[in-house]
Protein backbone atom coordinates (compact mmCIF):
# COMPACT_ATOMS: atom_id res chain seq x y z
CA UNK A 1 0.00 0.00 0.00
CA UNK A 2 1.81 3.20 -0.83
CA UNK A 3 2.31 6.04 1.88
CA UNK A 4 1.71 8.40 -0.47
CA UNK A 5 -2.21 8.12 -0.21
CA UNK A 6 -4.09 9.91 2.42
CA UNK A 7 -6.39 7.36 3.97
CA UNK A 8 -9.49 7.96 6.31
CA UNK A 9 -11.22 5.82 8.09
CA UNK A 10 -15.12 7.09 8.78
CA UNK A 11 -17.40 5.07 11.38
CA UNK A 12 -20.64 6.71 12.02
CA UNK A 13 -21.90 5.77 15.82
CA UNK A 14 -24.72 5.84 17.48
CA UNK A 15 -24.87 4.40 21.27
CA UNK A 16 -21.72 1.96 20.66
CA UNK A 17 -19.85 2.91 23.75
CA UNK A 18 -19.35 -0.56 24.18
CA UNK A 19 -17.26 -1.39 21.19
CA UNK A 20 -16.27 2.10 19.73
CA UNK A 21 -13.07 1.86 21.32
CA UNK A 22 -12.26 -1.23 20.45
CA UNK A 23 -12.99 -0.63 16.63
CA UNK A 24 -11.01 2.59 17.14
CA UNK A 25 -7.82 0.37 18.18
CA UNK A 26 -8.43 -2.12 15.60
CA UNK A 27 -8.36 0.33 12.67
CA UNK A 28 -5.21 2.33 14.48
CA UNK A 29 -3.35 -0.84 14.38
CA UNK A 30 -4.09 -2.18 10.70
CA UNK A 31 -4.09 1.34 9.08
CA UNK A 32 -1.32 3.12 11.37
CA UNK A 33 -1.13 6.34 8.75
CA UNK A 34 -4.94 6.17 8.28
CA UNK A 35 -6.56 9.69 10.23
CA UNK A 36 -9.69 7.94 12.08
CA UNK A 37 -12.48 10.07 12.66
CA UNK A 38 -15.79 8.70 14.27
CA UNK A 39 -19.19 10.76 13.52
CA UNK A 40 -20.98 10.23 16.81
CA UNK A 41 -25.08 10.89 15.47
CA UNK A 42 -26.67 11.81 19.43
CA UNK A 43 -25.02 9.10 21.72
CA UNK A 44 -25.96 9.25 25.40
CA UNK A 45 -23.39 6.52 26.68
CA UNK A 46 -20.78 7.70 26.54
CA UNK A 47 -19.43 7.20 22.85
CA UNK A 48 -17.69 10.06 22.06
CA UNK A 49 -15.02 10.30 25.03
CA UNK A 50 -14.48 6.12 24.29
CA UNK A 51 -13.43 7.25 20.76
CA UNK A 52 -11.55 10.37 21.58
CA UNK A 53 -9.78 7.93 24.47
CA UNK A 54 -8.65 5.35 21.64
CA UNK A 55 -7.15 8.20 19.65
CA UNK A 56 -10.22 8.81 17.39
CA UNK A 57 -11.01 12.50 15.92
CA UNK A 58 -14.42 12.97 16.80
CA UNK A 59 -17.81 15.05 15.10
CA UNK A 60 -21.30 15.70 16.47
CA UNK A 61 -23.40 15.13 14.14
CA UNK A 62 -27.41 16.90 15.38
CA UNK A 63 -29.83 15.36 12.73
CA UNK A 64 -30.91 11.66 13.53
CA UNK A 65 -29.97 9.12 10.98
CA UNK A 66 -27.29 7.67 9.31
CA UNK A 67 -27.88 9.59 6.01
CA UNK A 68 -27.30 12.61 7.66
CA UNK A 69 -23.83 11.57 9.26
CA UNK A 70 -22.53 10.27 5.67
CA UNK A 71 -23.27 13.48 3.96
CA UNK A 72 -21.86 15.46 6.92
CA UNK A 73 -19.07 13.03 6.78
CA UNK A 74 -18.12 13.16 2.91
CA UNK A 75 -18.34 16.46 2.94
CA UNK A 76 -16.14 17.38 5.70
CA UNK A 77 -13.21 15.05 5.07
CA UNK A 78 -10.58 14.85 2.62
CA UNK A 79 -8.39 12.54 1.38
CA UNK A 80 -7.48 9.90 -0.94
CA UNK A 81 -8.87 6.42 0.18
CA UNK A 82 -12.12 6.45 2.54
CA UNK A 83 -12.78 3.39 4.51
CA UNK A 84 -16.37 3.26 6.35
CA UNK A 85 -17.76 0.93 8.68
CA UNK A 86 -19.96 0.37 11.90
CA UNK A 87 -18.64 1.09 14.89
CA UNK A 88 -20.45 -2.00 16.42
CA UNK A 89 -17.77 -4.57 16.05
CA UNK A 90 -19.45 -6.59 13.35
CA UNK A 91 -16.94 -5.88 10.85
CA UNK A 92 -13.41 -6.51 11.24
CA UNK A 93 -10.12 -3.60 11.15
CA UNK A 94 -7.97 -5.91 9.87
CA UNK A 95 -9.74 -6.42 6.77
CA UNK A 96 -9.62 -2.78 5.73
CA UNK A 97 -6.49 -3.27 4.30
CA UNK A 98 -7.74 -6.15 1.78
CA UNK A 99 -10.41 -3.68 0.75
CA UNK A 100 -7.86 -0.94 -0.17
CA UNK A 101 -5.77 -3.19 -1.98
CA UNK A 102 -8.61 -4.40 -4.26
CA UNK A 103 -9.64 -0.61 -4.52
CA UNK A 104 -6.29 -0.15 -5.67
CA UNK A 105 -5.72 -3.06 -8.12
CA UNK A 106 -8.62 -3.20 -9.81
CA UNK A 107 -8.83 0.79 -10.13
CA UNK A 108 -12.48 0.25 -8.56
CA UNK A 109 -14.65 3.59 -7.28
CA UNK A 110 -16.42 1.74 -4.21
CA UNK A 111 -15.40 -1.88 -2.96
CA UNK A 112 -18.04 -3.62 -0.46
CA UNK A 113 -16.90 -6.13 1.93
CA UNK A 114 -20.01 -8.64 1.37
CA UNK A 115 -21.05 -10.79 4.50
CA UNK A 116 -20.13 -14.00 4.72
CA UNK A 117 -22.81 -16.56 6.25
CA UNK A 118 -25.08 -13.23 7.47
CA UNK A 119 -27.60 -15.27 8.02
CA UNK A 120 -25.66 -17.55 10.79
CA UNK A 121 -23.75 -14.88 12.33
CA UNK A 122 -26.03 -12.01 12.52
CA UNK A 123 -28.37 -14.08 14.98
CA UNK A 124 -31.64 -12.32 13.35
CA UNK A 125 -33.52 -14.31 10.99
CA UNK A 126 -35.91 -11.47 10.38
CA UNK A 127 -33.26 -9.68 9.55
CA UNK A 128 -31.32 -12.25 7.15
CA UNK A 129 -34.89 -13.06 5.19
CA UNK A 130 -35.15 -9.69 4.58
CA UNK A 131 -31.68 -8.71 3.26
CA UNK A 132 -32.34 -11.69 1.06
CA UNK A 133 -35.62 -10.33 -0.39
CA UNK A 134 -34.03 -6.78 -1.03
CA UNK A 135 -31.20 -7.82 -2.36
CA UNK A 136 -33.09 -9.91 -4.52
CA UNK A 137 -35.23 -6.59 -5.45
CA UNK A 138 -32.30 -4.58 -6.13
CA UNK A 139 -30.77 -6.61 -9.01
CA UNK A 140 -34.30 -7.32 -10.17
CA UNK A 141 -35.01 -3.25 -10.83
CA UNK A 142 -31.11 -1.61 -10.35
CA UNK A 143 -28.63 -4.65 -12.02
CA UNK A 144 -26.65 -6.87 -10.78
CA UNK A 145 -23.46 -5.05 -9.64
CA UNK A 146 -24.08 -6.05 -6.16
CA UNK A 147 -24.55 -8.75 -4.17
CA UNK A 148 -25.32 -7.08 -0.69
CA UNK A 149 -26.44 -3.63 -0.97
CA UNK A 150 -26.50 -3.29 3.12
CA UNK A 151 -23.26 -4.00 4.12
CA UNK A 152 -21.89 -1.04 5.73
CA UNK A 153 -17.93 -1.57 5.23
CA UNK A 154 -16.92 -0.23 2.51
CA UNK A 155 -13.97 1.42 0.59
CA UNK A 156 -14.23 4.73 -1.88
CA UNK A 157 -12.21 6.30 -3.95
CA UNK A 158 -11.89 10.44 -3.60
CA UNK A 159 -13.73 10.58 -7.27
CA UNK A 160 -17.03 8.67 -5.28
CA UNK A 161 -17.30 10.63 -2.03
CA UNK A 162 -17.19 13.44 -3.63
CA UNK A 163 -19.55 12.89 -6.65
CA UNK A 164 -22.54 11.04 -3.93
CA UNK A 165 -25.61 13.40 -3.82
CA UNK A 166 -26.50 11.54 -0.27
CA UNK A 167 -29.85 12.44 0.16
CA UNK A 168 -31.43 9.54 1.80
CA UNK A 169 -31.28 9.98 6.06
CA UNK A 170 -31.68 6.65 7.30
CA UNK A 171 -30.33 3.17 7.23
CA UNK A 172 -31.50 3.59 3.14
CA UNK A 173 -28.10 5.22 2.37
CA UNK A 174 -26.00 2.44 1.59
CA UNK A 175 -29.03 1.45 -0.88
CA UNK A 176 -28.67 4.93 -2.53
CA UNK A 177 -24.69 4.36 -2.39
CA UNK A 178 -24.99 1.19 -4.72
CA UNK A 179 -28.05 2.59 -7.05
CA UNK A 180 -25.23 5.83 -7.42
CA UNK A 181 -22.76 3.31 -8.57
CA UNK A 182 -25.20 1.06 -10.79
CA UNK A 183 -26.46 4.29 -12.08
CA UNK A 184 -23.38 5.94 -13.47
CA UNK A 185 -21.81 2.60 -14.36
CA UNK A 186 -18.58 3.36 -12.04
CA UNK A 187 -15.73 0.25 -11.28
CA UNK A 188 -16.98 -1.35 -8.74
CA UNK A 189 -15.87 -4.68 -6.59
CA UNK A 190 -17.24 -7.10 -3.95
CA UNK A 191 -15.28 -8.93 -1.52
CA UNK A 192 -16.60 -11.53 0.81
CA UNK A 193 -15.74 -11.15 4.51
CA UNK A 194 -16.51 -12.30 7.47
CA UNK A 195 -19.64 -10.57 9.93
CA UNK A 196 -19.55 -11.52 13.50
CA UNK A 197 -22.10 -11.02 16.36
CA UNK A 198 -22.25 -7.70 18.42
CA UNK A 199 -20.58 -8.38 21.97
CA UNK A 200 -22.54 -8.69 24.94
CA UNK A 201 -24.20 -4.96 25.83
CA UNK A 202 -24.39 -3.94 22.05
CA UNK A 203 -27.76 -3.85 20.54
CA UNK A 204 -29.36 -3.35 16.50
CA UNK A 205 -30.56 -0.29 16.03
CA UNK A 206 -32.48 -1.67 13.19
CA UNK A 207 -36.54 -2.34 13.39
CA UNK A 208 -37.01 -4.89 11.02
CA UNK A 209 -40.55 -3.99 9.78
CA UNK A 210 -39.86 0.06 10.35
CA UNK A 211 -36.84 -0.25 8.32
CA UNK A 212 -38.08 -2.45 6.00
CA UNK A 213 -40.93 -0.39 4.80
CA UNK A 214 -38.29 2.93 4.46
CA UNK A 215 -35.62 0.84 2.60
CA UNK A 216 -38.41 -0.39 0.03
CA UNK A 217 -39.97 3.06 -0.25
CA UNK A 218 -36.47 4.19 -1.00
CA UNK A 219 -36.29 1.46 -3.09
CA UNK A 220 -39.65 2.87 -5.08
CA UNK A 221 -37.99 6.62 -5.08
CA UNK A 222 -35.01 5.43 -6.69
CA UNK A 223 -36.77 3.54 -9.01
CA UNK A 224 -38.68 6.96 -10.15
CA UNK A 225 -35.59 9.33 -9.86
CA UNK A 226 -33.09 6.48 -12.01
CA UNK A 227 -35.61 4.11 -13.98
CA UNK A 228 -38.92 6.54 -14.35
CA UNK A 229 -40.50 4.84 -17.94
CA UNK A 230 -40.71 1.50 -16.16
CA UNK A 231 -41.92 2.92 -12.26
CA UNK A 232 -44.00 5.17 -14.56
CA UNK A 233 -44.89 2.34 -17.56
CA UNK A 234 -45.80 -0.45 -14.24
CA UNK A 235 -48.07 1.84 -13.14
CA UNK A 236 -49.53 3.03 -16.23
CA UNK A 237 -49.97 -0.89 -17.15
CA UNK A 238 -52.19 -1.53 -13.85
CA UNK A 239 -54.52 1.37 -15.05
CA UNK A 240 -54.91 0.40 -18.36
CA UNK A 241 -55.33 -3.75 -17.04
CA UNK A 242 -58.58 -1.92 -14.52
CA UNK A 243 -59.98 -0.24 -17.41
CA UNK A 244 -60.08 -3.02 -19.60
CA UNK A 245 -62.03 -5.65 -16.73
CA UNK A 246 -64.33 -2.53 -16.51
CA UNK A 247 -64.23 -1.99 -20.39
CA UNK A 248 -64.79 -5.94 -21.52
CA UNK A 249 -68.65 -6.66 -20.35
CA UNK A 250 -69.68 -3.02 -21.49
CA UNK A 251 -68.54 -3.38 -25.19
CA UNK A 252 -69.50 -7.20 -25.27
CA UNK A 253 -73.02 -6.14 -24.33
CA UNK A 254 -72.71 -3.14 -27.03
CA UNK A 255 -71.53 -5.29 -29.92
CA UNK A 256 -74.37 -7.89 -28.98
CA UNK A 257 -77.39 -5.85 -28.31
CA UNK A 258 -76.46 -2.12 -30.28
CA UNK A 259 -76.90 -0.32 -26.80
CA UNK A 260 -74.59 1.00 -24.00
CA UNK A 261 -77.03 0.61 -20.59
CA UNK A 262 -73.71 1.31 -17.89
CA UNK A 263 -73.01 4.31 -19.04
CA UNK A 264 -71.47 4.99 -15.49
CA UNK A 265 -68.71 2.43 -16.04
CA UNK A 266 -68.14 3.39 -19.46
CA UNK A 267 -66.78 6.74 -18.20
CA UNK A 268 -65.13 4.89 -15.33
CA UNK A 269 -63.12 2.40 -17.95
CA UNK A 270 -62.36 5.33 -19.99
CA UNK A 271 -60.92 7.86 -17.33
CA UNK A 272 -59.07 5.25 -16.31
CA UNK A 273 -57.82 4.45 -19.94
CA UNK A 274 -57.00 8.25 -20.13
CA UNK A 275 -55.05 8.06 -16.71
CA UNK A 276 -52.94 5.06 -18.38
CA UNK A 277 -52.11 6.87 -21.04
CA UNK A 278 -50.93 10.05 -19.30
CA UNK A 279 -48.64 7.87 -17.01
CA UNK A 280 -47.63 6.38 -20.05
CA UNK A 281 -46.43 10.05 -21.47
CA UNK A 282 -45.00 11.29 -18.12
CA UNK A 283 -42.57 8.07 -18.38
CA UNK A 284 -41.23 8.89 -21.66
CA UNK A 285 -40.58 12.24 -20.74
CA UNK A 286 -39.11 11.69 -16.77
CA UNK A 287 -36.88 9.25 -19.02
CA UNK A 288 -35.30 11.58 -21.42
CA UNK A 289 -34.88 14.07 -18.46
CA UNK A 290 -33.40 11.35 -16.33
CA UNK A 291 -30.88 10.56 -18.98
CA UNK A 292 -30.02 14.13 -18.93
CA UNK A 293 -29.52 14.42 -14.97
CA UNK A 294 -27.15 11.15 -15.63
CA UNK A 295 -24.98 12.59 -18.25
CA UNK A 296 -24.51 15.72 -16.10
CA UNK A 297 -23.92 13.37 -12.96
CA UNK A 298 -21.16 11.31 -14.84
CA UNK A 299 -19.30 14.59 -16.22
CA UNK A 300 -19.07 16.16 -12.75
CA UNK A 301 -17.71 12.87 -11.31
CA UNK A 302 -15.15 12.74 -14.88
CA UNK A 303 -13.87 16.27 -13.32
CA UNK A 304 -12.83 15.13 -9.73
CA UNK A 305 -9.42 14.10 -9.53
CA UNK A 306 -9.24 10.27 -8.25
CA UNK A 307 -6.03 11.95 -5.55
CA UNK A 308 -5.78 14.92 -4.16
CA UNK A 309 -3.20 17.49 -5.69
CA UNK A 310 -0.41 17.33 -3.74
CA UNK A 311 1.85 20.76 -2.94
CA UNK A 312 5.77 20.93 -2.97
CA UNK A 313 6.38 20.49 0.34
CA UNK A 314 9.38 22.69 0.04
CA UNK A 315 6.94 25.56 -1.36
CA UNK A 316 5.55 27.65 1.60
CA UNK A 317 1.81 27.16 2.79
CA UNK A 318 -0.63 29.23 0.34
CA UNK A 319 -2.47 30.47 2.94
CA UNK A 320 0.18 32.06 4.19
CA UNK A 321 1.12 35.60 2.48
CA UNK A 322 4.72 36.40 1.05
CA UNK A 323 7.05 37.94 3.05
CA UNK A 324 7.21 41.76 2.54
CA UNK A 325 11.19 43.49 1.97
CA UNK A 326 10.51 47.50 3.41
CA UNK A 327 13.06 49.61 1.66
CA UNK A 328 15.04 52.36 4.02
Amino acid sequence: MSDQLDIAVLLPCYNEASTIGQVVRGFRAALPSARIYVYDNNSVDGTPLQAMLAGATVVRERRQGKGHVVRRMFADVDADIYVMADGDGTYSPADAEDLIRTLLTEQADMVVGTRRDIRVEAGRQGHAFGNHIFNFLYRTIFGTDFSDVFSGYRAFSRRFVKSFPAVSNGFEIETEMSVHASRLKLPVSELELDYGRRPEGSHSKLSTFRDGARILWMFAMLMKETRPFAFFGLISAAFMGASLIFMAPVLIEYFETGLVPRMPTWVLSMALMLVAIMLFTAGLILDSVSRARTEQLRIHYMTIARQRPRRDKKSPPASLPKPQVRKA
